[in-house]
């Protein structure tokens, strides 16, 4: 009688993935070892080589193999994803086959094939599967679909891991991502959300449930939409110290890449060894209903907000400082006692920096502006018992604000005529790139000059008010105290300023 023959040994997967995958795509091989070496160095020993980004895959294997040799303590994903499933590899599928076994003997930790391909050449799998674990992966780059089907067509193919890249257009796609993740699964499953309102899903889906996470590596853009650089996710967002307690901060924008404000507070929580993060949230206009549902679900403990938010977010809290209900923006928001609370800590950006250098109480202040930073500087102003003008160059704007507030408007030209104790800046003129623009061209009106701008760090009219012996307050002292007292809210402890402020600086 025959005796049957033991079934090979499979390949299976580490039992312990660091939680970021640096993904490395580039035209040629001396670039991807180059990469690759770099980001070794700074830490990083799990590395994606994406051979359908070179110009010849082949050299990417002996790049691969080169480098498992000199770094044996590394982790390499190999993966030549086909152009049929928005990859950049044009051959047919049997060289792509080809491609991943070699990878695999070349020392490649596994292998990723997207499903597409894996339903074309099943049969073949096993012995694929024989050479390194295997990972199916899903590709979505237009939305967040229904998930579970999809799930449903990754498992009829065995394999050793699941992998699924959508894209999310809303915040709560990101929702349910993460429900996915935090249901049971047979297999390892790594998920995450594409693009720039994914971010949130890139940073915390490895503490919910996904094996790991992807990132961009620090010289070049990521291979794929809403990667930031490991070197962002490990020292800034903490991506492998989150855990299921760490509090989830934030600011929401449209735009929102240029906020400092992660920078600044995520610095002063790590500053502080608050385990919280703070994160960038990319939110239309058209989903400030959905972003509260997020928030709400996750959950999110506070959040900053800024343009174009401050006034609508108003009608998603149950209570408002009675201030900030005056000024009609809200530009800080918490949870208490499971109710959102709103508040405006534009008012100690101004008043805190500005009362270094003048008693407020009847103090003649111009305000050139008359939007919503002008309007939360004047009725704190006004609230401190100064004497509040208006100018701009809209006259009858400038009207309506000083009615609010009680003061008076006037001209550009007849606020130069006359002096006041201080000025505040509230427009974006100066802003980069558009640095070399001013309100006031002659004469400045002031002897304490305040502009709200901050980048560049000395606008013109700084420039022009020092020139004048006059004393200047630049913008980043109303970015540190409005976002210093955020923290206080947020927290309850005293803000480290000078962290604070350093980061603002190293921006």
């Amino acid at each position: 009688m025959l005796s049957k023959q033991p079934l090979p040994l499979m390949p299976s997967l580490p039992k312990s993935l660091p939680r970021i995958c640096v993904a490395l795509g580039f035209p040629t091989a001396d670039q991807l070892a180059s990469a690759a070496e770099s980001e070794y160095k700074d830490g990083n020993i799990f590395l994606e080589f994406r051979l359908d980004f070179l110009k010849s895959p082949a050299a990417g294997i002996e790049a691969l193999r080169a480098f498992k040799k000199k770094y044996p303590d590394s982790y390499l994903l190999a993966t030549c994803r086909h152009r049929q499933a928005s990859g950049h590899f044009h051959g047919d599928v049997q060289q792509q086959l080809r491609l991943l076994k070699e990878s695999a003997s070349a020392g490649a930790t596994f292998i990723d094939l997207e499903i597409e391909t894996a339903e074309q050449i099943k049969p073949e799998l096993p012995a694929l599967r024989e050479t390194a674990p295997l990972c199916l992966s899903y590709h979505n780059f237009e939305s967040t679909p229904a998930l579970s089907p999809i799930l449903k067509r990754l498992a009829r193919i065995p394999c050793d891991a699941h992998k699924l890249a959508v894209t999310a257009r809303k915040p709560s796609d990101n929702l349910r991502l993460f429900d996915l993740l935090r249901a049971p699964h047979e297999i390892p499953l790594i998920a995450m959300a594409m693009s720039e309102v994914g971010l949130v899903s890139r940073v915390l889906s490895p503490c919910i449930g996904s094996l790991y996470s992807y990132a961009a590596p620090s010289s070049e853009e990521g291979t794929a939409p809403g990667q930031v650089s490991a070197k962002l996710m490990r020292s800034l967002y903490r991506c492998e110290k989150i855990n299921p307690h760490t509090r989830l901060y934030g600011v929401i924008a449209n735009p929102v890449a240029h906020s400092k404000s992660p920078l600044i507070h995520n610095r002063a929580f790590q500053a502080r060894r608050i385990d919280a993060v703070y994160l960038p949230f990319l939110v239309a206009p058209a989903h400030l209903g959905d972003w509260m549902k997020f928030a709400s679900e996750l959950p999110v403990s506070g959040f900053s907000v800024t343009i174009p938010h401050k006034q609508r977010i108003m009608r998603y809290l149950d209570i408002i400082d009675p201030q900030a209900k005056r000024i009609g923006a809200v530009n800080t928001v918490w949870r208490k006692a499971g109710k959102w609370r709103g508040a405006n800590t534009d008012t100690e950006g101004v008043i805190q920096p500005l009362s270094k250098h003048l008693r407020l109480a009847n103090a003649s202040i111009l305000i050139a502006g008359y939007g919503g930073a002008a309007r939360a500087a004047a009725i704190a102003l006004s609230d401190a018992s100064a004497k509040v003008s208006i100018t701009g160059r809209n006259f009858k704007s400038a009207q309506q604000l000083a009615r609010v507030v009680k003061g008076t408007a006037l001209t550009l030209e007849d606020s130069q005529s006359a002096h006041f104790d201080a000025l505040i800046h509230a427009t974006p003129v100066g802003m980069h790139p558009h640095s070399d623009a001013c309100l006031f061209e002659d004469k400045i009106p002031a002897g304490i000059v305040m502009d709200m701008v901050y980048n560049p760090h000395e606008t013109k009219l700084l420039k022009q008010a020092r020139s004048q012996n006059a004393t200047i307050i630049h913008g980043i002292d109303m970015l540190l105290e409005q976002a210093a007292h955020q923290f206080e809210l947020w927290t309850g402890e005293t803000a480290p300023r000078a962290v604070m402020k350093r980061a603002i600086e190293a921006c």
